[in-house]
This record gives structure tokens, C-alpha cells and sequence, in this order.
């Protein structure tokens, strides 16, 4: 395999993917196994083995850096390929006649400086792993490598992609995208890092709408249903996790079929190659943003770049293809003979062609893995001379305490882990417990400045012991692909405040619809998963924001409603007083006195106050209305059923004590009809003070008649206190409809019996009917049922045993004479 190869006392071992593809090759047992043939020669990947030249010769100068001792270096070529790498590996880890013939003594392979791809490092960690030969990788970031039982030697001086995934995932946070898709490479790189990224967004419920794998040995076929995929999602951000060789020819074909219009955000891997980075890219990968590591600028590589040229070192291998790659014709030194890279259609060299010095590949003020791999080389320096060297005495005087045969790279690795020095640029370097150095990285952001395309810096990410990281962006710095609008990446819009999310069955969980919240319930906040309920008392306003406070609702004197009750209530009123009126002015008239104007005058006064009971019903609770309203109820209607029910004993027994040998009008006089008045009311007057000794009425607010009103009404308290009061009104009516309806044919030209049964029939009708329509009604309608069956039954026993009285009295006086009122009496005793 061709190498480039150094002597020294100590050798360090070094792959690197100098051409970026290798043909397949189709093995069988039948033949031997052919060369590699391997394609695509890489600029950056050469400019790395010559910084890891440059520094073994700078440390190979230094006087303090292994002094006396040479490090010398066999690079090889992995075709950016496992299968090449492990053949490149076991090829560096054997002896080989080239250094038998230059050397006087077998040279063990100390270290290894390797390699770029995760999947190559993969291969060659886990064959060196067991036999402890120290690896420092300068570009492979998976961070399964970390996992130090698997590989125990490896270390890297590029930070873990458990990190870049923290710093990509952070970048998609901070904008809000939750709906982007990813590319990953077919290999360890891309499917860790995917998988790495994936883990740390689901926590911020980002989701991937789909995962494209591509590789560079894949046929077009394969890239096309990629690119398909693209162009029929509806992701408008995509990350790439891929490295350059293996994004090109997707990329190629973005770019032919015009996709435009997605924001790409990029891994360390490509975000900085200079293939892609061209005008004609530009065009669908504009504002592309993505991380990369520290850059540094190194002057002193410059002139040595500068120093490269196929005529003073022909041995080398590697320097035709270079020439041939920047100046387009290859040296003539091997025209005889041609290697296996040289194509038929090579120009030949004259030797009068010079290096173009304006090339990107010359400009040292800011390279980044190159760095990368100068801090490996100078990190194994470090090992070596803390394993060879040691203190004498206490003056700091180091002297030699190992001889260089004695050295194993297991003591090499065991050194490297303990490393801690500045180097040449200020950088620390050294390496954590799973061989990975801090992690840093500046946000890269491409645009294009005088016809090409730059890599802003518009950021960094920074971690710290800890575990808690820290992304600061130049928003104003960013040129997005979408121009300077923010790229909006959501399957659906965030729900605005008053609607909750919904998830659409078979849809990932970033793809929902906004439902309004239901009544009595809201969201204050957009994207809500869920609606708050309001407190009690409150309700939701329209735009289900905001929990407003419930309307509070009674029956009062200032909607229609209580206009109409408050009138006919004092209408009652007025008609009993006007009826009183007519009673005292006609107070020595046959009619008053044969209708005994002393519980006359006493029903009136209770009428009164049935009429006026309403008004306590009207307004705003209080515990003072309630008590009031329920027990002057009680109280008033008991008084007046008990006039009745006197007037009534006083008719019967009228009749009963002009028959003969009858004594009944002795028995039943006015102070007996005083007593029934007043026991029966003070009965009444008992039950209505139990009930406001055990459990009174009480002002309640009942919120289940209606979800957006507070009903304000009078809690029964006790609903046997209720029943009781309604039901001893109830019997004493009884009493009085069956004593009256008995005496309701009574041979008088003016039978009061008669008024008293139509007005008890009345009296019980209304409040028959209104124990079903009191408890069916709701809020303030139970209240106006209770007052219009109050005026209802008031009225009824005004009108019907006053207004036939007040009839004779005031329209038809002829008939107000006690021979007329005794007419028919008369004639029934005859």
C-alpha cells in the first residue's frame, strides 16, 4: 500500500482518508485480492498529513519536547473505507523490509494517529483496543467511541457528537422548529448522531418527519428516493448528520432538480468542506447553518505548505496526485511507470507549472481539524516524554528513566490519558476519563460575500464541567435560506390561547388540531395540551382566555319581573285597605254586622299582610330576608285561614242555633272565635320558631341551574321546616273548604259559606300546583312562582268573600237591609 514514511527512534502510525472513495471490489477465494483502487483525491485530508509532518519536525527541533529522541511516522491511506482502514492498520502494526533496511532494530508502533470517519475509527479501536495501542482520532465525533470498555485507547482531540447533538438540538429549541427532517450517513456517524439528536429533542417535543440514509458508494437509484422524500414532505428545516463524501452527490442532485426553499442545518462534518461550498450550491443551500470546532490560526504551517513540490521530494507518496490536482498535469518522474491513481487521460508536467498561493488550501489563518491534528500529534509527544523522562532530584533536573526499547503503548495510553499541557497556540489540551477533550463549537453560517461562499461565524456553544451548556447567536448576523425571515418549521400551527391541541389519530405528536376549549374551561397560553377549568364562581368568556366572574342573578325590583310582582302586590295592598275603608265607613250596615266585622276587619288586616309578604321575596338575599320571608309567609296566610276558618264556624253555627231546642250560638261566641284564631296562629307561630332554632333559611348561591349564573336565593335550611309550615296552611284550608262546603246551601239571601268555599277551592287550587312548579323551577322563577301563588290565593280570598260585600254595600244599597238578608231563612223555617 503506497505510504509516506519517516524514520526516527520512536515511530507513530497515521491514517488519513487521502482519497475520499474506494470501487468496489469483488472478493473470491479464486483469485488474489486486488490493489484498492481507490478515487477522489482530497485536498483537506492531504493537508492534514503534511500539519502532522510539520509538527513531528517542529518537535523533533524542540530542545525541551523529547530531547535526543526522533519521532518518526508511517502514513497510509484508508480510502475513507473500513475494510481499507483495517488493512492500512494491520499493514503499520506489522515490520515491513523498507524499515528493516533503514533502521538497526525493530520499531514497535507506539501510537496511532487515526482516523477521520467514525465507522474507519470503529474498525480500528475495537482491533487495537485489546492489545492497548493508544489511537488519537482528530475527526471522528461518534460518541459510542466514548465507551471506554469497548475501546479502551481510543481518545480524540474533536469533541463527542453527544455534545454536537446537545448544540444542534439547542439551535432547533431556540427557534421553535418541530417539524424537520434528517439525512444520516449509512454508517456509525450518521445513525449514532441521528439517534443522539433524536433522544434530546423528543424532550422538547420536536418530531422527525423522516429519516433519509445515503452513502457514497450507493447507486443513484437510492439518492433519488431521497431527494423524492424531500420534495414530497413538507419539512422546510433539515438536518444533515452525513459527512462530505457521502452529502455530495445528494447534494448534486438538489441542486439539478431546483429544490429551494429548506433551511439545512449542518454537522461538523461538512459544514465547513470546501467542495460543497461553491456559488452553483448556493443557490438550494444558502444560510445553511451548522457547528464546527475552534478554528486556529497557524502561521508557521504556511511556508512549509508552501515547500510541497513533486521535484525536490519524489519519494513521497501522495505529491503527484496532489500536483495533478492543483496545478493539472502530473511530474514526470514517474512517467514510466503508473500508478495505480494516474488515469489515461494525465497530462504530463514541463516543470515550469507553480502552485496558485491564493488556493484555500494554503490559507492557515483559520483551520480547524487540521488543528486537530497537530493537538494529537503533540499529545502523544506529551505522553511519550512523561513516560521516558523524570526528576532527579529536587532542582527540576529531568533525566532519561526509560530506554525507548522498553516502551509499550500500553504505557503510552496510560500516559495519554494523563496528559495536561498548553501548546504552542495557548490552547489546554487534555483529555476527560472517556478520552475526549471540552467541548466548544462556533455556529457557522453560510453566505455568499463577492461571488463566493463564506463561513460566518455567528456564535458559539460552550460547555462546562457541570453539565450545563450555553448557545449565544448573532440573530442579526444570520443570512437564512428564506432570506432574513426566520424559517418556520411546524407540522401544524401552535393552537392559539383558548384552544387546546388535539392529536390526529396516526399523525406524530407534533401534527394536531386546535380544539376550543368547552364551556366553563380555558387556555391563557398558545400551544396549551389541555384546558384549565374555571374556579366555581367563574366562567369562561368567549374567546376562552379568561375566567370571568359568574353573572349574579336574583329576582329584583328593577327587572320586569319584579316591577310586575312589586305592583300587584301593593295593588293588593291598596284594593284590602280600600276594602277596610268601605268596612268602617259601613260599619252599622246589616251586611257588616251579619258578617261579623271583627274577624272581618281581622281577615282584612291578615290579607294586608299577605299582600305586602311578597316584597320580603324581592332584592338581594340577606339572612335576614330569608328567616323573614319564609316565616312572615307561614304566619300571615296561618292568621288568615284562621279568620276564615272562624267566619266560617260562625255561619254554621248561626244556622245551627236558630233551630230549636239548640244551644251552639252560646258556645261559639266572639271570645271563642278569638281563641281558634289566635291558637291556630300560634301554632303556626311554634313550628315557624323550631324551624329558625334548628336550621333557618339561609342566602345560598346555587351555581346548577345555569354554568354561566350564580343564582342568589334562600336556602330552606331545613326543607321539614318548609313542608311543615305549607303543610299546617294546607289543613287549616282543609278544614275550612270541607266546614263550608257543608254550609254552602244554607237558606241565607247572602250565604257567606258559599264566598268562603269558591275562595278555599281557590286558595287550595294555587297551592296544589305550586309544590310541582316551585320545585321544577329554576333560579329566580322558583322565587316568582312562590310570590304569584302568594297573590294568587291573597287575591282569591279578597275577591271572593269581600268584593260580593262591597258589591250590595257600595252598588246595590237596597239589599244591604236585614229583611232582605233574612229572606230566605224566613221562609225555610216556615
Amino acid at each position: 500500500m503506497p505510504n509516506i514514511f519517516k524514520a526516527g527512534d520512536i515511530m507513530i502510525g497515521a491514517i488519513f482518508p487521502i482519497f475520499n472513495k474506494q470501487e468496489n471490489v469483488i472478493a473470491s477465494f479464486e483469485r488474489k485480492m486486488p490493489r484498492a483502487n481507490c478515487k477522489g483525491f482530497d485536498l483537506r485530508a492531504f493537508r492534514w498529513i503534511q500539519v502532522m509532518m510539520f509538527a513531528i519536525d517542529e518537535i523533533n527541533q524542540d530542545e525541551f519536547l523529547l530531547p535526543n529522541i526522533s519521532l518518526g511516522y508511517k502514513i497510509m491511506d484508508s480510502c475513507a473505507s473500513p475494510t481499507n482502514v483495517l488493512r492500512a492498520a494491520l499493514t503499520l502494526a506489522s515490520e515491513q523490509e523498507e524499515e528493516v533496511s533503514t533502521t538497526q532494530c525493530r520499531l514497535p508502533l507506539t501510537a496511532l494517529v487515526a482516523e477521520s470517519g467514525s465507522s474507519q475509527s470503529l474498525a480500528v479501536a475495537g482491533m487495537f483496543g485489546p492489545f492497548r495501542v493508544p489511537m488519537v482520532s482528530y475527526f471522528s465525533t461518534c460518541a459510542c467511541l466514548s465507551d471506554r470498555k469497548k475501546y479502551p485507547s481510543f481518545f480524540r482531540t474533536i469533541p463527542s457528537d453527544y455534545y454536537q447533538a446537545k448544540a444542534l438540538a439547542a439551535i432547533v429549541k431556540l427557534y421553535g422548529w418541530t417539524w424537520i427532517g434528517a439525512l444520516q450517513s449509512d454508517n456509525d456517524y450518521g445513525r449514532n448522531g441521528i439517534s443522539a439528536f433524536t433522544k434530546e429533542v423528543e424532550k422538547m417535543g420536536v418530531c422527525i418527519a423522516f429519516v433519509g440514509t445515503i452513502l457514497r458508494t450507493y447507486p443513484q437509484s437510492k439518492i433519488l428516493e431521497v431527494v423524492e422524500l424531500i420534495k414530497q414532505s413538507t419539512v422546510k428545516v433539515i438536518l444533515a448528520f452525513v459527512p462530505e463524501g457521502d452529502l455530495h452527490p445528494l447534494m448534486k442532485e438538489v441542486v439539478e432538480q431546483n429544490i429551494t426553499g429548506i433551511q439545512w442545518i449542518a454537522s461538523e462534518a461538512w459544514v465547513t468542506a470546501a467542495r460543497p461550498s461553491t456559488p452553483e450550491m448556493f443557490k438550494s443551500f444558502g444560510g445553511t447553518v451548522g457547528f464546527v470546532v475552534r478554528k486556529m490560526a497557524m502561521p508557521k504551517l504556511g511556508p512549509f505548505l508552501k515547500n510541497i513540490s513533486p521535484y525536490s521530494n519524489s519519494q513521497s507518496a501522495f505529491i503527484s496526485d496532489f500536483w495533478e490536482t492543483m496545478v493539472g498535469c502530473r511530474p514526470c518522474h514517474n512517467c514510466g511507470l503508473q500508478s495505480a491513481n494516474v488515469t489515461l487521460n494525465s497530462q504530463v508536467c514541463t516543470g515550469e507549472e507553480k502552485l496558485n498561493f491564493t488556493d484555500k488550501f494554503f490559507d492557515v489563518t483559520q483551520v480547524r481539524v487540521t488543528y486537530n491534528v497537530y493537538q494529537a500529534v503533540y499529545a502523544i509527544a506529551h505522553a511519550l516524554h512523561e513516560l521516558l523522562f523524570c526528576k532527579v532530584d529536587t532542582n527540576d533536573v529531568l533525566r532519561q528513566c526509560l530506554n525507548v526499547s522498553q516502551i509499550t503503548p500500553k504505557m503510552v495510553s496510560h500516559h495519554l490519558q494523563r496528559v495536561n499541557f498548553v501548546d504552542g497556540y495557548g490552547e489546554n489540551v487534555f483529555f476527560d476519563e472517556n478520552g475526549d477533550p471540552p467541548a466548544s463549537y462556533e455556529v457557522i453560517n453560510w453566505q455568499l460575500r463577492e461571488g463566493e461562499v463564506q463561513h460566518v461565524a455567528v456564535g458559539y456553544f460552550s460547555t462546562s464541567t457541570d453539565g450545563t451548556y450555553k448557545l449565544t447567536i448573532k440573530e442579526d448576523d444570520i443570512h437564512w435560506n428564506t432570506g432574513n425571515v426566520i424559517p418556520k418549521a411546524v407540522c401544524s400551527d401552535t393552537c392559539s390561547s383558548g384552544t387546546r391541541k388535539a392529536q390526529i389519530k396516526g399523525r406524530p405528536v407534533c401534527c394536531f388540531d386546535c380544539i376550543p376549549c368547552a364551556d366553563g374551561s380555558i387556555s391563557n397560553t398558545t400551544g396549551a395540551t389541555d384546558c384549565i377549568l374555571c374556579p366555581e364562581e367563574y366562567w369562561s368568556n368567549e374567546k376562552r382566555d379568561t375566567c370571568v366572574m359568574k353573572i349574579t342573578e336574583f329576582l329584583s325590583y328593577n327587572e320586569t319581573m319584579g316591577i310586575i310582582l312589586t305592583a300587584l302586590s301593593i295593588f293588593g295592598a291598596i284594593l284590602t285597605l280600600a276594602t277596610m275603608i268601605v268596612f268602617l265607613r259601613f260599619g252599622e250596615t246589616p251586611m257588616v254586622k251579619a258578617n261579623n266585622s271583627e274577624l272581618s276587619s281581622l281577615l282584612l288586616f291578615s290579607l294586608l299582610l299577605c299582600f305586602l309578604c311578597p316584597l320580603t321575596f324581592i332584592g338581594e338575599p340577606t339572612v335576614w330576608s330569608c328567616m323573614l320571608r319564609h316565616t312572615a309567609f307561614g304566619v300571615t296566610f296561618a292568621l288568615c285561614i284562621s279568620c276564615v276558618l272562624g267566619k266560617t264556624l260562625v255561619v254554621v253555627t248561626a244556622f245551627r242555633a236558630t233551630l230549636p231546642g239548640n244551644n251552639m250560638a252560646g258556645k261559639f261566641g266572639p271570645v271563642q272565635q278569638r281563641i281558634i284564631v289566635f291558637s291556630c296562629t300560634a301554632i303556626q307561630v311554634v313550628i315557624c320558631i323550631l324551624w329558625l332554632k334548628i336550621n333557618p333559611p339561609f342566602p345560598d348561591k346555587v351555581l346548577k341551574y345555569n354554568n354561566k349564573k350564580i343564582i342568589l336565593e334562600c336556602n330552606t335550611g331545613s326543607d321539614a321546616g318548609f313542608y311543615a309550615v305549607l303543610g299546617y296552611i294546607g289543613i287549616l284550608s282543609a278544614i275550612c273548604l270541607v266546614l263550608a262546603f257543608l254550609a254552602r246551601k244554607l237558606p241565607d239571601n247572602f250565604n257567606e259559606a258559599k264566598f268562603i268555599s269558591f275562595s278555599m277551592l281557590i286558595f287550595c287550587a294555587v297551592w296544589v300546583t305550586f309544590i310541582p312548579a316551585y320545585i321544577s323551577s329554576p333560579g329566580k322563577y322558583t322565587v316568582a312562582v312562590e310570590i304569584f301563588a302568594i297573590l294568587s290565593s291573597a287575591f282569591g280570598l279578597l275577591l271572593s268573600i269581600f268584593v260580593p260585600k262591597c258589591y250590595i254595600i257600595l252598588i246595590k244599597p237596597d239589599r244591604n237591609t236585614k229583611k232582605h238578608m233574612m229572606g230566605k231563612f224566613q221562609k225555610a223555617t216556615h
